[in-house]
């Protein structure tokens, strides 16, 4: 993995050997993004079958004990506790074969995991690339590019297909982790898709100059009714374009729809380190011992939303039904 927390200035990869190890990457945040842990979550399984000697059944045991290690890094992202039990549903339905048969199954569906997630934000890019004008000026909050996702992106895809329709990409800083300053202008400029970076509080004003055509973001989590938890922040950008009358899209796999939850209060969310505030990387800027709030999502309910777009393509409120169908159409219930 490349360690997503040095960057842009250096670019550091790391090589991991087992599911303890990954799960401290998740944790640390060395990588993040809803889809790309989800990916991990699964080889972090993978790699505790890879090296395994044993039953089977010893199997199954080990890989409940680490999917409840990895599951416990980051409450918010359904990604992750999807992606660990299709990896568990596998083991499950297969214990019956000889060990080595098993470990290799194992291995394989974390490797499709990672390239489903590729085609699936591929279709999602071509999708939401209908829903922009050419010239558009168009804001993204966060990271939801190849860095967050097994590769392409969700709302960077929708980004990346629509690029010869786009004039330039706003890039929100979206303190206190930096993802959009750190990680969304890096790709962007590798991928010489023209952008700004602006400070999370300068979006009203250039909404308010007619300067933003739409607002593009990703998600953590999405309930049964459309309510999207996403980084914070988001709800703010929700509201903004409300008011504004500007579009604002929200670009996800089936993955990240939760159909056991309807009410978006109702989806667990994660508060981080103080220090994550209080500090700027090694730089203090609060008052020693100040009290800190830090949560890490906020959510959006669904009269916000203009649209979902999922690689089966663009679902318009109410959201139900269209959720329902992508989630149904995956094959997960």
């Amino acid at each position: 993995m490349v360690d997503q927390r040095l960057l842009p200035t250096q670019e550091v990869w790391h090589t991991y050997e087992d599911a303890d190890a990954v799960a401290d990457a998740i944790k640390t945040m060395v990588v993040r993004g809803a889809p790309a842990i989800g990916v991990s979550a699964a080889y972090g399984l993978a790699l505790e079958a890879a090296k395994f000697q044993g039953e089977a059944s010893d199997l199954l045991n080990l890989l409940r004990e680490k999917a409840k290690v990895l599951e416990a890094t980051r409450p918010t992202a359904i990604n992750l506790k999807w992606a660990l039990q299709r990896m568990l549903d596998l083991a499950q339905r297969r214990q019956s074969e000889d060990i080595q048969t098993l470990c290799q199954a194992l291995v394989a569906e974390a490797e499709e995991i990672h390239a489903e997630d590729i085609r699936l934000c591929q279709s999602i890019g071509d999708a939401g690339s209908t829903l922009i004008p050419p010239g558009s000026r168009v804001l993204t909050h966060c990271n939801a590019g190849a860095l967050a996702t097994g590769d392409y992106g969700t709302a960077l895809g929708v980004i990346r297909s629509a690029r010869d329709k786009i004039a330039h990409v706003w890039v929100d800083e979206t303190r206190p982790f930096l993802q959009g300053a750190r990680l969304t202008a890096w790709e962007l400029m590798r991928d010489e898709i023209p952008c700004k970076l602006i400070c999370d509080n300068m979006a009203g004003h250039f909404m308010q100059r007619k300067l933003v055509d739409a607002v593009v973001v990703g998600a953590d989590r999405i309930t049964s009714t459309g309510a999207v938890a996403n980084k914070i922040g988001t709800y703010s950008l929700a509201v903004l374009c409300r008011f504004h009358e500007i579009p604002f899209y929200v670009a996800a796999p089936y993955s990240t729809v939760d159909l056991n939850l309807s009410d978006g209060m109702d989806i667990p969310i994660e508060e981080r380190d103080r220090r994550e505030v209080t500090h700027v990387g090694q730089t203090q800027i609060a008052p020693d011992g100040v009290p800190v709030a830090n949560p890490a999502f906020d959510v959006t309910p669904p009269e916000l939303v203009t649209a979902i777009i999922t690689e089966r393509g663009v679902i318009r409120p109410p959201f139900a039904r269209g959720l329902a169908e992508v989630v149904a159409a995956a094959g997960r219930s």
